[in-house]
């Protein structure tokens, strides 16, 4: 596949230019001619600078987008529900999407449809793209003949997991923003400030107080040392990364992160109305409660989260009942406990677990509303010690030699 510079006129006479991927000149002027545009140049497109692919790696700029995969999904459930062959909606979808990387893969998937592959297995072979969910969701769909209900569904699952990322993105912003203004204060503070007040000290010939000597100590050791600075942190980053890539390192560090004040919280409650939202869209697509744990845990992105709700699944194949592996994950409240319980007996356990995703949804809008509120005192008042330590050790020399003169 080529990319190809077209230019031509329509009915009107007007201009008509731009760029299409296309097999060859003649497929181009072909569907031109169906788009009733007069060809008047075809030209392949140069090649312009090409980045390493290490590069488009480590961006990102070869990776499908959340929001593109979202707006596939909801064409798709568009163009089944019209009636369109599956061929002619991935074909649709590949001329018109504006993601590079999305045309390469429903270029892909196209091919293997070519060769009799059925979607969800195609599907399948992008992984890093579609994940079991997805894939498991359309399966069942191909399977009941609801195709156009499953990627419904797959799309507001979607859409209510970049909410809540979203969501928990702003919690994190302020006190990111703060705790790095912070940083930066502090480093510049400890390279450029304190060593013209080191020079001041060095000439007094007295004994510093000893947060004066420890500030010093480390001016000193980052100014005349600070390849060693860098090496500490690159190292710190490196074994952090190796750590992480371990299976108890992320449980450790996801459950981690769901223990730290107020931010802890809003994540907590994020990650549970995504497992309810997700368990319950699974539920509605008549997808074995077995195999929609197994679905769900890798949807949660938490390690901790991922053990609790396959030690749920373990349970439900033991033939204990919902409410009942629910209360044992430690992960809801009475409240949804009860929900859970009522519903087993009404036969509407989806719509229960659906209520409490909204109930989490709502919640981690309030709290993510009001966090400013929250965390401005911890900041301010982190700020404040920093602040003092760094006054108290720069100033109190002086204060000190200031009253020594004055007793004299």
């Amino acid at each position: 596949m080529n990319i190809y510079e077209y230019l031509g006129r329509n009915r009107r006479g007007e201009t008509m230019r731009g760029t299409v991927e296309s097999a060859s000149p003649q497929a181009v002027a072909t569907w031109m001619m169906e788009s009733e545009i007069f060809p008047i140049s075809i030209k392949t497109q140069a090649a312009g600078f090409q980045p390493p692919k290490w590069f488009t790696r480590w961006t990102g700029q070869d990776k499908v987008s959340a929001l593109d995969l979202l707006l596939f999904t909801r064409q798709m459930a568009n163009m089944v529900r019209a009636g369109m062959q599956m061929m002619d909606a991935i074909e649709g979808i590949q001329k018109t999407t504006a993601s590079k990387p999305l045309a390469k893969v429903l270029q892909a998937v196209r091919d293997d449809l070519d060769r009799g592959i059925v979607l969800s297995g195609s599907l399948a072979r992008h992984s890093s793209v579609f994940d079991d969910y997805y894939v498991n969701m359309v399966r069942v769909g191909e399977g009941t003949g609801k195709l156009e209900e499953a990627f419904r569904a797959l799309y507001n699952q979607l859409e209510f997991d970049r909410q809540m990322k979203q969501k928990i993105k702003a919690a994190l912003r302020y006190p990111t923003f703060v705790m790095t203004a912070l940083a930066i204060a502090m480093t510049i503070m400890t390279i450029f400030v304190i060593p013209t007040f080191a020079k001041t000290y060095a000439g007094l010939n007295v004994e510093l107080p000893l947060l004066t000597r420890i500030l010093l100590g480390i001016s000193k050791f980052s100014v005349e040392y600070w390849w060693a600075v860098m090496m500490g942190m690159g190292l710190f980053y490196f074994l952090m990364r190796l750590v992480l890539k371990s299976p108890e390192g992320r449980y450790a560090w996801d459950r981690f992160k769901l223990r730290v004040p107020v931010i802890g919280d809003i994540m907590y409650k994020a990650t549970v109305a995504r497992f309810s939202r997700s368990f319950s869209t699974a539920m509605k697509a008549n997808v074995p409660i077995v195999m929609a744990f197994q679905l769900v845990s890798r949807v949660v992105e938490n390690a901790f989260f991922e053990a609790r709700i396959l030690q749920m699944r373990v349970g439900v194949e033991r033939g204990e009942v919902l409410s009942r592996v629910m209360r044992t994950s430690g992960i809801f409240s009475p409240i949804e406990l009860q929900l859970i319980t009522v519903a087993e007996r009404t036969g509407d356990v989806d719509q229960a677990v659906e209520q409490i995703a909204l109930m989490y949804s709502d919640d981690v809008e309030y709290q993510v509303a009001r966090l400013s509120q929250t965390v401005e005192p911890i900041l301010l008042a982190t700020l404040g010690v920093l602040v003092g330590m760094f006054v108290l050790g720069v100033f109190l020399p002086m204060w000190e030699l200031g009253q020594a003169h004055f007793k004299r």
